[in-house]
């Protein structure tokens, strides 16, 4: 019996007890996330030393748990934006030549595949991300650690659910677990990491069930970084004061208030350079260079903008200021968001975690600077002001207060000032309501394809798949490339078609997890017929969207063609999970009279 035979039984063995199963499992994620973040960690620093180092004689500084915070000039300052475009080309070459899906920031992707692919995820991606983000950053570039880390371990969580005929669902929590392993892992923060888990999927609800796992996989990524990379915190242990004054809170307020206010200047910035960039006419894989030549220009006058940046932040919670006065300070805000946007909107690779803290830590260290002399419900010192600002800025925009209170709180050894904290957090996060980083988030588990099936209620078992399906059907025949279909399911915003004969007789059907599993080089050349589900299964329209639900949960499907009884092959509409839920809330509101309320 191969190791795999033996493995596999065992988790088969496993499948009995949800305890010794996710045991099994997360202990595999958690190592995963564990030597994950060692090579990732390791790529960033050896290119940062040929990149930055070598090409510019420059050595970003470092966060007091991960070496030296000294600050030294750029020998070769005039090489940094030539070193930024280069690593930008470089990143956006290995991207979109091998993975696609590895644009962007990592943690984003793997909501995206939490929540509309199933938990799947392409083998190749992570490794296709840690080069990609390590050159990103080794070049300058400003973006984070946690979003390749994230995606290394969810990874490894699908293809664990792959190997082991895993369902859809713990697939899913071994996506979320994988997630909280990896960023507990490189951030050492493993309770925070374990918390983001359930956290970070949503933005007003928790994925609870992947909890547990998370716990387990998270310790075990944090043991192995930490026992590779040391165990001191990355802020080292921040001598944050006792918060013991009530008025204090007043300066929290404010700060929070800032925070969130900055935050939504974030995503909403994000956001908009990144459209720019996808409007631009030009190959996606150039995209990088030219966001990567800006950030460097930027950073010849501001080098406190290139790279992670957790060297400044470690700065501002020393109190030291000669190289952060009160103008550089918001000039760094606002060029760390301007960098980002570039660095990684542009379709480089990278986590906008990272840059949130610190944009969040200098908006903490700009007020406190301000206000200190003037009034007395600020901090005497500034360490409080850079932490919390840290926790209240990404807290809010990420929608995720809890995990990143907890992470933060981990990395600075600050568990004092958990009090300021929890009110700055609050207030960032209602405050940049509107505003989000991560836009694969939904609202909650109610509006997620993963939960859906579990918000019915008996009036679908009145009304009819004839009420809620679509009629106007885009279909394609067994002979057509995968390219075209592809193109056709994005143009029109679907994730499945019906296949028909030249007869217009139903044949099978093709989804868009069947085309991710396909090697993207051979679409032009493989047909549908090559990948196409030929064991349909359908419904009839005068069955029940209850049936139509259920049959969906039982088979992990969000569409159903649906045929006449007699005459199986002729198709005459579609129903999607969408459609049953637009129907079940139109039908609600009519029955109790508030449709307006709704429109």
């Amino acid at each position: 019996m191969s190791y795999k035979d033996r493995l596999r039984s065992y988790i088969d063995v496993a499948h009995y007890g949800y305890v010794r199963k996710w045991l099994a499992l997360s202990i595999i994620i958690g190592a995963a996330a564990g030597v994950g973040s060692i090579v990732f960690y390791w790529a960033i620093q050896q290119a940062t030393r040929l990149m930055l180092g070598l090409g510019a004689g420059y050595t970003p500084p470092l966060p007091a748990g991960e070496g030296p915070t000294i600050f030294s000039p750029a020998a070769l300052p005039w090489m940094i934006p030539i070193i930024t475009a280069v690593g930008g080309l470089i990143s956006g070459l290995l991207v979109f030549k091998f993975a696609p899906e590895a644009e962007g920031h990592g943690t984003d992707a793997a909501i995206d595949a939490f929540h509309n692919k199933g938990g799947l995820i392409r083998r190749r991606v992570p490794i296709v991300k840690v080069f990609a983000s390590a050159i990103t950053i080794g070049s300058g570039g400003s973006a984070g650690r946690e979003g390749p880390t994230a995606q290394i371990a969810a990874g490894v969580g699908s293809a664990l659910a792959d190997l082991f005929k895993l369902s859809t669902r713990d697939r899913r929590i071994a996506v979320a677990a994988g997630i909280g392993a990896g960023i507990g892992a490189i951030f050492s923060a493993p309770l925070g990491g374990a918390v983001l888990s359930m956290e970070i999927l949503y933005r007003r609800d928790f994925e609870t069930e992947a909890l547990l796992p998370s716990f387990i996989a998270s310790v075990v990524g944090y043991c192995i970084f930490g026992s590779w990379h040391g165990w001191m915190p990355v802020f080292g242990l921040v001598s944050a004061p006792t918060f013991n004054r009530v008025e204090e809170l007043l300066g929290y307020i404010v700060l929070g208030i800032v925070c969130g206010l900055v935050g939504n200047m974030y995503g909403r910035g994000f956001y908009f350079i990144r459209d720019l960039f996808r409007k631009m006419r030009i190959p996606n894989w150039v995209k990088p260079a030219i966001g990567g030549l800006i950030v460097g220009g930027i950073g010849v006058f501001l080098p406190q903008i290139l790279g992670v940046g957790y060297g400044w932040v470690q700065f501002a919670i020393d109190g030291d200021f000669t190289l952060l006065p009160l103008g550089i300070l918001v000039a760094v805000i606002f060029g760390k968001i301007l960098a980002t946007s570039l660095s990684i909107g542009s379709g480089g690779s990278g986590g906008v975690f990272a840059p949130g803290l610190v944009i969040g830590g200098m908006t903490g260290a700009t007020l406190w600077m301000l206000l200190h002399n003037v009034t007395t419900f600020i901090p005497g010192s500034p360490e409080s002001f850079v932490v919390v600002g840290m926790m209240a800025l990404f807290g809010g925009i990420a929608k995720a207060p809890v995990a990143v209170i907890l992470m933060v709180t981990e990395m600075t050894n600050a568990y004092t000032l958990l009090v300021p904290s929890m009110l700055a957090c609050g207030i960032a996060y209602f405050v940049s309501m509107n505003s989000y980083i991560y836009e694969n988030q939904v609202a909650d588990r109610s509006e997620s394809p993963a939960h859906r099936s579990e918000h019915s209620i008996p009036l679908l078992q009145i009304l009819k798949v004839q009420q809620a399906m679509l009629t106007n059907i885009t279909t394609i025949y067994a002979r057509t490339p995968i390219a075209q279909v592809s193109v056709t399911m994005k143009a029109n915003k679907i994730d499945a078609i019906p296949v028909i004969d030249n007869y217009g007789g139903l044949v099978g059907i093709v989804s868009a997890s069947d085309i991710a599993r396909t090697n993207p080089d051979k679409y032009a050349t493989i047909t549908v017929d090559k990948i196409m589900k030929t064991k349909l299964i359908v419904v009839h329209p005068d069955d029940s969207l209850n049936k139509a639900l259920q049959t969906m949960t039982q088979h992990d499907i969000r569409h159903l063609p649906v045929v006449k009884r007699d005459k199986p092959r002729q198709m005459i509409g579609m129903v999607t999970m969408n459609d049953i839920m637009s129907c079940h809330k139109k039908e609600t509101a009519n029955a109790f009279g508030y449709k307006k309320s709704l429109e």
